[in-house]
């Protein structure tokens, strides 16, 4: 087992938690592998690993992306990519999202990829780069629809973009997009903007080593819009998003915890805030040692569970900041100590992402980013 400096830990003593987000790097690797597979050896893949690598811990996971074949590690913010820098200073990471002015001498510094959409911009860029010695690379952003970030097609952006591409110490090395996914009528209007406008650009003499629109899903669903180069996020995980096409990846996070202390209840009697939930029966109650606060969804109150030993054992009560109860009235020879699987990948009855997103009436992105830093990220390779 790694953690989360990819060392290895040589005792479950190092381990300084009982509540632990497990990742299986096979599993990671080989669903990389798969995405590389469908979208074939002409297109290069650039693994998202923002919002801490979508709850799997975004450093010690990256060596596995590194070593199967990811071209770019994208994240969302500075302070993301900052981190990946330290770990891997010579690995190309690139950010989505917006950087301030005031904050781009560390992009450059770092040499970092920074998503562009302004000139003014990217002359600052240009700027501290020639101070620097050195070219910094951008990714062009177009907004063909989404209204995130980005300007829409256009004479002006373009001739926006035209000067961009003439700063001497800055390297444009992509452009980019993002569908909106809402049809396939409004995909495919957007893939026309896109593509009409790089090809405009293009013949004005602006070059483009990437060009990129397709996400998790559009990869899968769309093969036509991969052009040459994907941003796979929440697939590399094993969040199934698809709607028309199929890959088989699977999920790489196990979430799980030990009972802290167990508690015989008797029938009539409450538990946590309120005595929401009574006992109908004597029972048995265990004291977990994870809450809301680590990103269990509050609202799965009356609806989550966990399994020990197998057996099915209802969450009860007000689920609290960090710690949480369960009705472990039916598992034979109960003890303090024993495992509790929160989410799984279903193979023993536990609850999985989706499984949980859909209790919680959200998404599975959202279930596996909301997982908080305090649980120990532990890395295992299960074959």
């Amino acid at each position: 087992m790694m953690n989360k400096n990819n060392s290895e830990f040589t005792d479950s003593n190092d381990i300084l938690r009982d509540t632990v987000v497990e990742v299986d790097l096979s599993a990671l690797a080989d669903n990389l592998k798969m995405i590389k597979e469908m979208v074939g050896p002409d297109v290069s893949v650039m693994t998202v690993v923002k919002a801490n690598g979508y709850g799997h811990g975004a450093v010690g996971i990256a060596p596995a992306l590194i070593e199967n074949g990811s071209a770019y590690l994208a994240v969302a913010t500075l302070t993301e990519a900052l981190d990946l820098k330290r770990a891997y200073p010579d690995f190309p990471v690139f950010i989505l999202g917006h950087t301030p002015d005031r904050l781009l001498g560390y992009v450059v510094d770092n040499n970092i990829t920074q998503t562009i959409f302004d000139f003014s911009q990217a002359q600052k860029l240009n700027e501290l780069a020639s101070e620097a010695g050195k070219k910094a690379a951008v990714h062009i952003k177009v907004d063909t629809g989404f209204h995130r970030l980005g300007k829409e097609p256009s004479t002006e952006y373009a001739e926006e973009i035209l000067k961009i591409c003439a700063l001497e110490n800055v390297y444009v090395e992509g452009i980019f997009s993002h569908l909106a996914l809402a049809s396939r009528e409004d995909n495919e209007k957007q893939f026309e903007a896109f593509t009409s406008f790089v090809s405009m650009l293009e013949s004005k003499g602006c070059t483009f080593k990437y060009k990129h629109i397709a996400d998790s899903i559009a990869l899968v669903d769309y093969p036509e819009y991969r052009m040459n180069m994907v941003r796979p996020g929440a697939l590399l995980y094993g969040m199934q998003g698809f709607h028309i096409g199929y890959l088989g990846v699977k999920q790489v996070m196990t979430f799980y915890t030990r009972i802290s202390q167990l508690h015989h209840i008797a029938k009539g009697e409450g538990v946590s805030y309120d005595f929401l939930w009574k006992a109908q029966r004597d029972s048995i109650a265990a004291t977990l040692p994870f809450g809301y606060a680590d990103g269990y969804p509050r609202n799965l109150r009356d609806k989550g569970y966990v399994i020990i030993e197998g057996i099915k054992c209802p969450l009860i009560g007000v689920l609290c900041m960090d710690q949480v109860i369960a009705d472990v009235t039916d598992v034979p020879n109960v003890h303090e100590g024993m495992k509790a699987v929160i989410y799984g990948d279903g193979t023993d009855g536990s609850m999985t992402i989706a499984e949980a997103s859909s209790l919680a009436e959200t998404n599975k992105n959202d279930i596996i980013a909301r997982i908080a830093a305090r649980p120990p990220r532990v890395y295992v390779r299960k074959k």
